[in-house]
């Protein structure tokens, strides 16, 4: 999950991940859980992530994805980015791994706050007045202090607007047996091999479903029946065209 303010909406881009500590085999028949001490060897980790975070920000560059500019300025020539580049690989990248304080419902818990909230919530905005915006943020270097900013109205403004994604951008990404295109059908698969559900039922034939207020008319109380599921593109293809107002 994509995060990418602090408490004074400054830029603060990282990820939240939330990884389960095992996976399916690769045929598919068992799972396979990860060691009870431990997640990932750090050291191995560590090589790991740098490896590919550099690789990824050569790949970049070599793509005209990077934007360089103010006192990066000069790494976009070719020969200067590749001699920032290459001590990268020298250093030892710090990785730091721990169980979670409060256990996984705590870390749930915690991500939830920010899966569908925007920067900054109303209760933290104190006023607004003389073309100034006063609002709360938690000083974490001081124990968590309650403290009171204030910035002018177009600061305020410009720091918000750091945090809209761009056109194509998602704030949730699911990976592994829970990518979109995956998940139907190894999801039942985990659940198969974990031994904690039964089998499901496909949504046709389903009697639980069919009992299920939300498989009933809400007109006539009779149960509904699934015709056809569509894909997003079969559903723009179906819409109406819109409509153009042309001067006469």
């Amino acid at each position: 999950m994509l995060h990418t303010w602090n408490q004074k909406l400054q830029i603060h881009p990282h990820v939240h991940c939330v990884v389960a500590a095992g996976g399916l085999s690769l045929d598919h028949t068992r799972w396979i859980r990860s060691h009870p001490r431990f997640f990932l060897p750090i050291p191995v980790l560590r090589r790991v992530f740098r490896r590919k975070f550099v690789i990824a920000l050569e790949s970049a560059f070599q793509h005209g994805q990077l934007h360089l500019s103010g006192d990066l300025a000069s790494l976009a020539q070719p020969k200067f980015f590749a001699a920032w580049l290459r001590p990268l690989f020298r250093k030892n990248w710090v990785v730091y791994s721990k169980p979670p304080f409060g256990g996984p419902e705590y870390v749930l818990q915690y991500l939830g706050r920010y899966t569908h909230r925007v920067a900054i919530s109303n209760h933290r905005l104190v006023s607004l007045a003389d073309g100034q915006v006063t609002f709360r943020w938690r000083d974490s270097a001081h124990h968590n202090q309650q403290k009171l900013m204030t910035v002018s109205l177009d600061e305020f403004l410009r720091r918000f607007l750091l945090h809209l994604l761009p056109k194509g951008f998602v704030r949730i990404r699911h990976f592994g047996f829970l990518a979109n295109r995956r998940r139907s059908t190894l999801l039942p698969l985990c659940f198969a091999a974990l031994g904690t559900v039964p089998s499901p039922i496909e949504p046709e034939t389903s009697t639980a479903q069919e009992s299920d207020p939300l498989w009933r008319c809400p007109k006539c109380g009779g149960p509904m029946v699934v015709i056809e599921r569509l894909t997003a593109a079969q559903i723009q293809l179906r819409s109406p065209p819109l409509l153009v107002n042309t001067a006469a």
